[in-house]
């Protein structure tokens, strides 16, 4: 039986190796290499050597199957992941050398910092990458678009954020409940509107809703308050900036289930409005409805809501230029008059970038996904846990 070789004999077949490559005596490099190789078989260092002398000898096939070894040895060789991308780029093998180049940069992101030498050719790879994914998105963008008109609202919205994630252009977020979470409900972000058929009943009255908060506006008294109200003590949070100030202002109509009759009664087309609505009726907790109202230059924070057993609607009333509304990966404008829902569990920010005010009427409904069976389910279930006498009171 013989005797595996001493590492000093890989040691120095690897140092003839590199003198010969320097030299340009690239054919005895990649014998001095292949020895060092027999003498310590389980060094990717020396793959990777052997590689460079086959590149250098211009043999692409020899050079990928020792890079190939090189990561048999150790899948997180950042450099043979460079190198491969490299060769496959050059040989337009471009489906290879994407998924090596991916690799490169996966692993590149993992140092810190990132050595002066390595950055330039890790930042081709992400160049290389960002430009094959452009090309992926615009031909699977062209193809969506081939058959959109053939698929419902909720096959074209679910398809194009499917694409877009694919091919890292959006991320997907999921329900992150303070509250109540109910489990395996879809995590929409902007639900469909063939959910709630009644939303053009209510869109019909946005006029008079309008007119009938402007005149609160006019003189609203104690309706009017901050939508932030921490408690006394409490640290700061994403919210400091807008406790108790009505730079976020609110007037409710409705609030955890309760009426506010002084301001359904200011409001009658509003109150009528709300009450043709078929929303949860869940004592000392739903419905909630209110007049928002983002003063110029303001911003809403990131951040996700109690339960994801609700849908939340907006209906925009007064509008400028320069304000928005982000979900989840997608952002929309809104259009005064045109109702949306979504599920305010899924993170979400607003703002207002205009000189004026921004309004809308906000107020919950049942997330569309809960059967009847569930909706009455979770009203019994809140039911009983108040009938213990331990809720928690608001």
């Amino acid at each position: 039986m013989t005797s595996t070789p001493p590492p000093a004999l890989a040691v120095e077949a690897n140092r003839l190796g590199i003198a010969a490559l320097q030299a340009g005596d690239n054919e005895a490099a990649a014998n001095h290499f292949g020895a060092a190789i027999a003498a310590d078989p389980h060094s990717g260092a020396l793959q990777r050597n052997l590689a460079s002398a086959w590149r250098a000898l211009g043999d692409d096939v020899r050079e990928l199957e020792a890079l190939d070894a090189a990561l048999a040895i150790d899948r997180r060789d950042l450099m043979a992941w460079i190198r491969k991308g490299e060769r496959h780029e050059a040989r337009g093998e471009m489906g290879l050398a994407l998924a090596a180049w991916s690799a490169a940069i996966a692993l590149g992101a993992q140092l810190d910092p990132v050595p002066p030498p390595l950055a330039p050719l890790l930042a081709h790879g992400r160049d290389f990458v960002a430009g094959a994914t452009d090309t992926m998105f615009t031909a699977a963008s062209g193809a969506f678009e081939e058959m959109r008109g053939d698929l419902s609202e909720t096959e074209a919205r679910r398809g194009q954020a499917f694409i877009a994630s694919a091919l890292g252009r959006r991320r997907i977020y999921q329900n992150e409940c303070a509250g109540v979470y109910y489990p395996f409900l879809p995590a929409d972000e902007f639900f469909d509107r063939g959910h709630f058929p009644w939303l053009p009943e209510i869109e019909a009255q946005t006029a008079a809703i309008r007119a009938e908060l402007q005149a609160l506006l006019d003189d609203p008294g104690e309706a009017l308050r901050p939508y932030v109200r921490m408690e006394a003590g409490s640290p700061e949070t994403i919210w400091s900036g807008l406790d108790n100030r009505l730079d976020w202002g609110a007037c409710f109509l409705w609030e955890y289930g309760e009426p506010n009759q002084p301001v359904l009664d200011r409001c009658p087309a509003t109150a009528a409005a709300l009450a043709a609505i078929p929303g949860a009726r869940i004592p000392g907790r739903a419905p909630s409805a209110f007049f928002s109202m983002l003063k110029p230059h303001t911003r809403i924070p990131p951040h996700t809501g109690v339960t994801n057993t609700r849908a939340i609607v907006h209906l925009p009333l007064i509008v400028p230029p320069g304000c928005g509304f982000r979900v989840g990966g997608e952002t929309r404008e809104w259009k005064e008059g045109t109702a949306f829902a979504f599920d305010d569990t899924i993170e979400h920010e607003a703002w207002n970038d205009s000189d004026e005010l921004r309004a809308v009427l906000i107020f919950d409904v049942w997330n569309p996904h809960m059967t009847v069976g569930e909706r009455e389910l979770l009203l019994r279930y809140f039911v009983s846990a108040d009938a213990s006498g331990y809720a928690v009171p608001r």
